[in-house]
């Protein structure tokens, strides 16, 4: 049994009430609180989801920002929310599909690197242009005041391990 900690709901940051359980994206612990409605048609009962791309697109981004460690289902759906192939983001990360599809059935864990590119793919995939521009404005303006306290050259000093000298 998972705790709610675990689950996401999708409603800005209040909870609700009766969460119904999304399936159609392949993730566990999706829960939504509005924007879908559900139908009953000779005995089988439907539900129909507003705006499922950008549900889609809102999980992505959640994961992205806020998951310390992507699952494999969480790989996959990241992949496919940033239209690629395994073959396509191996070749972006430099690894074999092979490798991509390793980390999607959970028989080895996405190294740092990996991870850290696939998260920064699905924001800039799916930030507003906005929210992106200001993100790289930001960077820039960090780089940039980087570039200023670096003028002084670097010295190092070794006593049984290297240090920065005083």
């Amino acid at each position: 049994m998972t705790s709610e900690a675990e689950h996401y709901y999708i409603e800005g940051e209040a909870m609700c009430a009766e969460p119904l359980l999304y399936r159609g994206c392949g993730l566990d612990g999706i829960y939504l609180c509005n924007g879908y409605e559900i139908e009953e048609i000779d005995g089988e009962t439907f539900t129909y989801v507003q705006d499922r791309e950008g549900l889609h697109k809102v999980i992505a981004l959640n994961l992205a920002e806020h998951r310390k460690t992507l699952a494999p289902k969480e790989i996959r759906f990241m992949r496919v929310a940033i239209d690629h192939t395994q073959s396509s983001l191996a070749k972006v990360l430099g690894v074999s599909s092979q490798t991509v599809a390793r980390w999607e059935k959970g028989q080895v864990e996405i190294p740092g690197p990996a991870d850290r590119m696939l998260r920064v793919m699905v924001l800039m995939a799916m930030l507003p242009d906005e929210e992106l521009a200001k993100l790289i404005r930001e960077m820039t303006e960090h780089l940039d005041r980087m570039d200023e306290t670096n003028v002084v050259p670097l010295q190092f000093r070794h006593d049984r391990e290297w240090r920065e000298a005083a």
